[in-house]
């Protein structure tokens, strides 16, 4: 199971900051965490950016259980 951390309105979309998801592939995982964490979840994760182990990677580069998939939407400062 690959480590999902989840911040700022995609953490308050699924309601936690981090989970554990069973995934094959980084596709297969972001499936799983939207039927998981809903239609908000979902809508956040169209414009927010999506790492591995800290790096930008394709949608069906392969995950594991040592892996970390950050979920990152965009910020605005001041």
């Amino acid at each position: 199971m690959a480590t999902i951390l989840l911040l700022g309105p995609a953490r308050e979309a699924a309601g936690t900051r981090r989970d554990t998801i069973d995934a094959a592939t980084l596709d297969e995982l972001l499936r799983h965490a939207t039927e998981r964490y809903g239609a908000e979840f979902a809508r956040i994760l169209e414009f927010s950016m999506v790492w591995v182990n800290g790096e930008a990677t394709a949608p069906d580069c392969s995950i594991g259980p040592q892996d970390e998939v950050a979920i990152l939407p965009p910020v605005s400062g001041g």
